[in-house]
């Protein structure tokens, strides 16, 4: 007989412990039903509005570490061992410690009183989420005296959406931030109090209903045991299915503490990325490899939700306008399968089988991604083709890998997504550019051939013969951007591309 694991957290200061919460309950069914915490809102259930915006705080390396993530998706269960703070606690936390006398005459939190200043609300629906992005970027920006600039304001706070105000007075109450008077958490104390959480939640195991394991072979041997388990990391797809679809799940495996997967490593040629680190964490090892990435990573969603998906629970998930398998695709990454009869390593686009189905056995899960390093005549591009700039879904995702020499393409890979069932490598159309002449013609040729080889469907992103537009268009975009002599790409497709906006890593 399975039972409901406690949940132990910090909350102002102080230990809170529940019991008897379901497995598939949310952290803000959690919040507004059974604490009374009202404050954090509910908008979309999906992780796009930011409402519900609460932030996290564990210890990461002796110092602690604050994501701003969405509740409404949140399994409540995963945030055991974990410090929280919502709305209701940036004046009532007596860990939150004014720095000078200012701040110790203050009524209000900084990020309170600066949107207050800039008079950055109206409704105050989406207010409480706007406030905790803040409080995430203060912690970990403000606190270690680093300034807040416009585009750093704008990325953090991608993930909420406001209705009514407008961002211009938000964007200017989070870059005045710095020049109020200063407060921050007591991390000596609360890294203290989180250490007293782990030393209780160790000792002999019980058969839950929510598990999650802390090693890769306790992980192994539970998804060997609970093969019908339901596998979850960020469950920023996973949530969708407790909010719209009302699923129940008898038992739950989280994969996200087990501590080899949550590792970055650099090993025989390869960028190694654990299934568990954060999506977050991923991009950052990536633009630190590949610097052009830098402007498609930040499109990857909004902020909450990239601190709490996993590079490896989006690649596992299979969706066919994932943003991150067209790039992996491009790249050469190969996955890990593991279970405890052993391991093996497919390429990436091997791992899909048809929509949603994927080539892993009952007892296997996908624990690390192996991305070849750059090379030196590499030359890497990924397009996003959406209708916002920030925090939606792709109609079309293209990512080109090429490698040229003496200005003949030598070896081409192409990522594509939202073209097929699944997340697509273009071989017909690799094979078409190798040995050819890197030149306006080869890339229009190119985009026939992208053309001739996906038939895209119609959908409320982008009709069919829009996405084949697309292709040809993106194929072209590459020449004129990375041919040798890149002009003005926008002005060049211009006729090609009337409708979404789209943008691409510079």
């Amino acid at each position: 007989m399975t039972i409901s694991r406690p949940i132990r957290f910090i909350r102002r200061g102080q230990r809170v412990q529940l019991t008897h919460v379901p497995p598939e309950r949310t952290l803000l069914q959690l919040l507004r039903e059974d604490l009374g915490a009202t404050g954090t809102k509910e908008g979309c259930g999906e992780g796009d509005c930011g409402a519900c915006t609460v932030v996290l705080g564990r210890e990461r390396d002796g110092r602690m570490h604050y994501e701003a993530v969405n509740s409404c998706i949140r399994l409540a269960h995963s945030i055991d061992g974990m410090a929280l703070w919502t709305v209701e606690d940036l004046t009532q936390d007596p860990l939150i410690e004014p720095l000078d006398e200012a701040a110790a005459a203050a009524d209000l939190h900084p990020v309170q009183q600066a949107l207050l200043d800039n008079h950055a609300t109206q409704c105050g629906f989406c207010t409480p989420g706007f406030a905790m992005s803040l409080f995430g970027m203060y912690q970990t920006h403000v606190c270690a005296g680093r300034p807040i600039g416009r585009e750093l304001a704008a990325t953090e706070l991608s993930g909420n959406l406001c209705r009514c105000t407008g961002y211009r007075p938000i964007l200017d109450a989070a870059e005045q931030l710095p020049g109020l008077p200063r407060m921050a958490v007591r991390e000596d104390s609360l890294l203290r109090l989180l250490e007293q959480l782990a030393e209780e939640g160790r000792g002999p195991g019980a058969d839950f209903s929510y598990e999650a394991p802390e090693t890769l072979a306790d992980l192994l041997a539970a998804r060997a045991a609970h093969p019908g388990a339901q596998v979850v990391a960020g469950c920023t797809d996973v949530g969708l299915w407790v909010t719209k679809q009302h699923r129940q799940f008898a038992r739950v495996l989280d994969v996200t503490r087990a501590r080899e997967l949550a590792r970055v490593a650099e090993q025989d040629g390869h960028l190694v990325l654990g299934a568990a680190v954060s999506l977050t964490e991923a991009f950052a090892a990536l633009v630190a490899r590949w610097p052009q990435l830098a402007r498609f990573a930040a499109r990857f969603a909004g902020l909450p939700v990239r601190n709490a998906g996993t590079l490896g629970g989006n690649v596992a998930n299979g969706s066919p306008i994932g943003d991150s398998m067209p790039l992996l695709i491009a790249l050469g990454a190969q996955v890990e399968l593991a279970s405890t009869r052993g391991s093996r390593r497919l390429a990436l686009e091997a791992l899909y089988t048809g929509y949603r189905q994927n080539a892993m056995a009952a007892d296997e899960l996908l624990t690390f991604i192996r991305v070849p390093l750059p090379a030196a005549d590499q030359l890497l591009a990924v397009y996003k083709v959406s209708k916002r700039f920030d925090d939606d879904i792709s109609a079309v995702c293209l990512a080109f890998n090429l490698s040229i020499r003496e200005g003949r393409v030598q070896q081409a890979r192409i990522g594509a997504g939202g073209v097929a069932a699944t997340p697509a490598r273009a071989r017909q159309t690799e094979a078409l550019l190798a040995g050819q002449p890197w030149s306006e013609d080869t890339a229009r040729r190119a985009g026939a051939a992208l053309q001739a080889e996906f038939q895209p469907i119609s959908d409320m992103r982008a009709s069919s013969a829009y996405r084949r537009e697309l292709l040809a268009a993106l194929a072209l975009r590459l020449w004129h951007e990375h041919g040798p002599a890149p002009h003005d790409t926008l002005h060049a497709l211009a006729p090609l591309t009337p409708a979404p906006l789209e943008e691409a890593a510079p």
